[in-house]
């Protein structure tokens, strides 16, 4: 299993029946893929949309039918299409239980950065900090480093999108809860020690007295 994919499926775990989630650009879309489908799950995106289905098959792609990054998706049965205002009245208004993100970086205060790097051109933020404050529930969904560095820092050094926001990271070596404390290390990837995640972690990992596998 590659380490997006990892992600994917740990974060899907954490959809319980009848949420109103919605899934940030990239990796995060992965998400709906791996959702039990038992589970009756309405996700949202920002350009206007409530009851994204699945991606859909390669080759028979609808680019008239993107989500908010401009990737095609697919509706599900009963799915509804709406104006941009009433789309962030749904997010502001508290109505999205759970919102999955990626992220630049995510520091022990649970302030996260994810919109920007200074000096390079981006297309902004997005719904980005309107999610950050309006879902119930924030996680960040990422690989762990960049390019060898650490994303998971004391303090996010590049601009911040919100701040104490984010409840729960996921990545590839484990899962992490944000805590008054600190970074409460709870689940471990396969393979992977604490020795090991911490690392390649700025911030200082509590760990859990019920520390598991991921």
């Amino acid at each position: 299993m590659n380490p997006k994919e990892l992600i994917a499926r740990r974060v899907a775990k954490e959809l319980k029946d009848g949420d109103v989630v919605n899934l940030g650009i990239g990796l995060p879309t992965m998400v709906a893929n791996y959702v039990d489908p038992s589970l009756d799950i309405t996700f949202q995106s920002e350009n206007g949309m409530l009851g994204l289905g699945p991606a859909p098959e390669k080759d028979h792609e609808d680019f008239d039918l993107t989500n908010a990054g401009g990737s095609p998706v697919t509706m599900s049965i009963g799915g509804v299409f709406f104006d941009s205002a009433t789309s962030f009245g749904i997010i502001r208004g508290g109505h999205v239980d759970v919102t999955v993100l990626g992220s630049l970086q995510v520091d022990e205060e649970g302030n996260i950065a994810n919109w920007i790097i200074p000096g390079k051109m981006v297309p902004g933020m997005g719904g980005a900090m309107d999610l950050l404050v309006g879902a119930k529930k924030v996680i960040v969904a990422m690989q762990h480093t960049s390019k060898d560095k650490p994303k998971i820092l004391k303090k996010c050094t590049l601009p911040f999108t919100a701040v104490k926001e984010v409840d729960m990271i996921v990545t590839e070596l484990g899962v992490m809860e944000i805590t008054s404390e600190g970074i409460l290390l709870t689940e471990l990837a396969p393979g992977v020690s604490i020795e090991d995640i911490q690392n390649v972690t700025e911030a200082k990992l509590i760990i859990s007295d019920h520390l598991k596998v991921m």
